[in-house]
């Protein structure tokens, strides 16, 4: 078999491009690992820091969180009541103002004038007078009139003095005296015409002045027997009645003077004068023109509102304005529709100019409402099921804590018997009275309960 060996040229010449080959690859850039463990180790020296500090941030927060899981929280103590009050609004408008041309019902000399344009005046205050000079004379004349009739009736209900009688009595035994003497002197006549000494004259002229003397003493006796029996009823009655028609005639005249001077019908202003002094003014002309000063509100209200106000209770009459009121009165009639009292409200003197007829007002008056229940701040309560509310209570944990301080709020379900809105609370925040397993004494939550869930520790904040 031949022998194939390489020829030793060939042999050398591979053995040097083995050599160069491994030169090349020696001298030809590779990756360099060894630079990048040399970053790294220039990373961890740099970082290495930060790194430290991150994690004592972490646990930093961390500690913060477990102290973040006890919120602190604004609490109250609730209390309880038996009552509670509404405000309720009732609307109406001002009646017209009342204004009137005042004057005289009877004629006569416009004498004084009491009062001047712009001048303010009670009801029942003197305006102006007229002359009543001849009246008062005429009062006098009347009055002399009835005295004399008062003591004639005076004199007729008592019966005659005890003097007139003696008087009486005393007439009636001279007028017997007489008699007796006359039919004496009559008899002497008779025997001396019988024995024809006189003339049948002289007899008859006894005889006459006999029965003259009867007739005299007769009349006293009946005097006497009066004055003894004393006045007739019919006497008595006759003259009470004179009395009683003078004096209907002086309060008729009286009526007269009182209508002479001119009085004001209402509180108002005088608004203008349309005579003056000295003028003779007839019934019925125009003197003064009076407006009415404190405007009127009318407003319906039901039954059992009306009736808890009383004539002088002082209001507010809110309108574009608030305006101070009294309850003028309450008119007993009810609205067969409205089933309302109409209320009289006289408004203070201040609202004239202010307010016009016919514009709407209205006034609101607090209703008592008897419920128990306790107050407690919108803000204090959450949405809970079926229509119910919660409210946060604090519930003491001490004994499961190293603080005393901490609690455990658990919700509580009410009702809402009565929200009030701001302007209503007496503390300017909106408020609601509820009722439920909440009991007096109670610590809630005030507000904030949207941070809070079951279970919650909280710390509160005095």
């Amino acid at each position: 078999m031949a022998d194939r060996s390489l020829p030793q040229e060939t042999i050398d010449s591979a053995s040097q491009r083995g050599a160069v080959g491994k030169l090349k690859r020696y001298l030809t850039p590779q990756p360099r690992w060894w630079i990048g463990l040399g970053v790294i180790g220039l990373l961890l020296a740099v970082a290495a820091p930060i790194v430290q500090n991150q994690l004592v941030a972490q646990e930093t927060q961390s500690a913060e969180a477990d102290e973040a899981k006890v919120l602190s929280v604004e609490t109250l103590t609730v209390d309880a009541v038996s009552s509670y009050e509404v405000s309720r609004s009732y609307t109406g408008e001002i009646a017209a103002l009342r204004s009137s041309d005042l004057g005289f019902n009877r004629g006569g000399e416009l004498v004084r004038v009491l009062v001047e344009e712009g001048d303010r005046v009670s009801s029942g205050q003197a305006l102006a007078q007229l002359d009543i000079q001849n009246l008062q004379t005429q009062r006098q004349q009347l009055e002399a009139q009835r005295a004399e009739a008062q003591a004639r009736l005076l004199e007729l209900e008592r019966g005659a003095r005890e003097e007139t009688i003696a008087a009486a009595r005393a007439e009636v035994r001279d007028f017997e005296n007489q008699l007796r003497l006359q039919e004496q002197q009559r008899s002497r006549r008779q025997f001396l015409y019988e024995q024809g000494a006189i003339a049948r004259e002289q007899l008859d002229e006894f005889a006459f002045g006999a029965e003259a003397l009867e007739a005299r003493l007769d009349r006293a006796k009946s005097n006497l027997d009066e004055l003894l029996n004393g006045t007739r009823p019919e006497q008595v009655a006759a003259q009470r009645a004179v009395v009683q028609q003078l004096e209907a005639s002086i309060a008729d005249l009286d009526i007269d003077i009182s209508k002479s001077t001119l009085k004001a019908p209402f509180d108002g202003i005088v608004s203008a004068q349309q005579v003056d002094e000295g003028v003779v003014v007839s019934a019925g002309q125009s003197i003064l023109r009076l407006v009415e000063e404190a405007p009127e509100a009318r407003i319906g209200m039901p039954q059992a509102a009306a009736s808890r106000l009383q004539a002088g209770d002082a209001v507010t009459v809110l309108g574009t304005e608030r305006h101070s009121a009294i309850v003028k009165s309450v008119l007993p009639e009810v609205n067969p529709d409205t089933r309302t009292q109409l209320v009289v409200f006289q408004l203070e003197q201040d609202a004239v100019g202010r307010v016009n007829p016919g514009q709407t007002v209205r006034v609101e008056l607090t209703e008592t409402i008897a419920a128990s229940g306790l107050w407690l701040p919108t803000q204090a309560l959450t949405q809970d099921i079926r229509g119910l509310w919660s409210a946060y209570v604090l519930v003491p944990i001490a004994e499961e804590t190293d603080e005393e301080d901490i609690y455990e709020v658990q919700p509580t379900a009410v009702e809402i018997l009565h929200q009030e809105s701001v302007s209503e609370a007496a503390q300017n925040e909106p408020r609601v009275l509820v009722q439920g397993t909440l009991q007096e004494g109670d610590r809630i939550v005030a507000n904030g309960i949207h941070r809070l869930v079951p279970g919650q520790q909280v710390r509160p904040i005095d």
